[in-house]
């Protein structure tokens, strides 16, 4: 395996250990300065340039894109991408979990816990939005703070709304969390790594910093964590397409509540706590995709005209439960079910005598107008007549 190391930094304990562990192994690595890429775009022949040479002749790439580079760094993993070369974590990945609100945003509309979170831009809803997260006292977060930096614990509403108010005079956008009081200066890191969490530790703030982040002091333990961590940080990770994330949760008196997922999650604090080659492990994970690597279905398999990849979800009350896939009629349909999902498990390929069960969803490849009406009438969107002026919105219900 050839593979490309994207970092700004060649010096810094993560990049040290990534070249070293991909060393030990007999591969050949070598460390890239993002920036020094250029992209040439063409029609048929995606091209990358690196200090102005024709790059190519790598199997894989692992980015280690730092947040004031997110924009250039994901173009230029996203180039990686289109020339068919195995990337760590996708372009895509990258870019949403960088953005702390459209990380949130694409969690939420899963079942994974999380502090109440809000966003506002309006003096007047400061307020209102602090309610409704519990009151005082709130975390404030700068939308893409790494490392504890533009993280603020406000004792008092009035704390917070001046803190807010000051924050978006400077034209920065901030989130407004529910502060939970039983995990006050500490949280878990769990380091995802495929579809498993391989180490994962506890950082405990010290003194009066209630900010448990290693680069802010914090002390780090290891610890081994429950399926339920487990669980909501491997699904973090895989809504979000990284394949290589740190997750980061507090421990609620309610379960694990998901505060980031971290795309380049550092080495040093959790090598150090754990004694575990976690270099080593995402080296080896590399090497075995670069193998057998995974296909991009939603780019190989939506070219055909009428034919794409879509997800159908089988409601309690509906005609399919109790019937097996075969039963149900799906290959008639042109429909190939590729993966079933149930609750947190997972079942590729299933088997055509598997019965369905109320609240399975079907990752599914085949003909689109057929899934399309495989969707109950009363849940689809009623489409509206088209207006002939729009309403006077005092009339509008708020």
């Amino acid at each position: 395996m050839k593979l490309a190391i994207l970092s700004c930094s060649p010096k810094c304990y993560s990049t040290r250990r990534l070249l070293e562990a991909a060393t030990q192994r007999g591969y050949l690595a070598k460390v890239f300065d993002t920036l020094r890429f250029s992209i040439d775009l063409e029609a048929g022949t995606p091209n990358l340039y690196y200090r102005g040479r024709m790059f190519d002749g790598f199997d894989a790439a692992l980015p280690r894109i730092g947040a004031s580079i997110t924009y250039f760094g994901t173009a230029v993993v996203r180039q990686f991408e289109q020339m068919d070369v195995f990337t760590a974590n996708s372009s895509t990945g990258i870019g949403n979990s960088r953005d702390k609100l459209r990380c949130m945003q694409i969690l939420s509309r899963h079942q994974i816990g999380m502090p109440q979170t809000t966003f506002v831009r309006n003096r007047s809803d400061v307020l209102p939005a602090i309610e409704r997260v519990g009151g005082a006292p709130v975390i404030i977060k700068l939308l893409e703070g790494t490392q504890g930096v533009g993280v603020i614990l406000a004792d008092s509403v009035k704390v917070a709304e001046a803190i807010i108010e000051t924050l978006h005079s400077t034209r920065q956008n901030v989130l407004v969390q529910k502060f939970v009081s039983e995990s006050r200066g500490r949280d878990v890191r769990a380091f995802v790594i495929g579809d498993r969490v391989v180490a994962a530790m506890r950082r405990i703030a010290q003194g009066q910093e209630f900010r448990s982040n290693v680069h802010r002091g914090g002390k780090t333990e290891a610890i081994e964590l429950d399926d339920a961590y487990k669980d909501a940080a491997v699904k973090s990770a895989q809504i979000m397409g990284l394949r290589v994330a740190g997750v980061d949760m507090l421990e609620a008196s309610d379960g694990p509540q998901v505060m980031e997922v971290n795309s380049s999650p550092g080495l040093e604090g959790i090598e150090q706590a754990t004694r575990l080659d976690i270099a080593g492990a995402i080296i080896d994970y590399l090497a075995a995709q670069v193998d057998f690597p995974e296909i991009d279905i939603r780019q190989r398999l939506t070219v055909s005209r009428g034919y794409g990849v879509a997800e159908i979800s089988i409601p309690a009350g509906s005609d399919f439960v109790g019937k097996s896939i075969d039963d149900a009629g799906l290959a008639e349909l042109d429909i190939n079910v590729l993966t079933l999902y149930r609750g947190t498990t997972v079942i590729p390929n299933p088997r055509l005598k598997r019965a369905l069960e109320p609240g399975d969803r079907l990752l599914c490849f085949g003909n689109l107008e057929a899934m399309r009406n495989m969707i109950p009438s009363k849940t689809r969107r009623k489409r509206r007549p088209k207006l002939k002026s729009l309403p006077d919105i005092a009339n509008l219900p708020s």
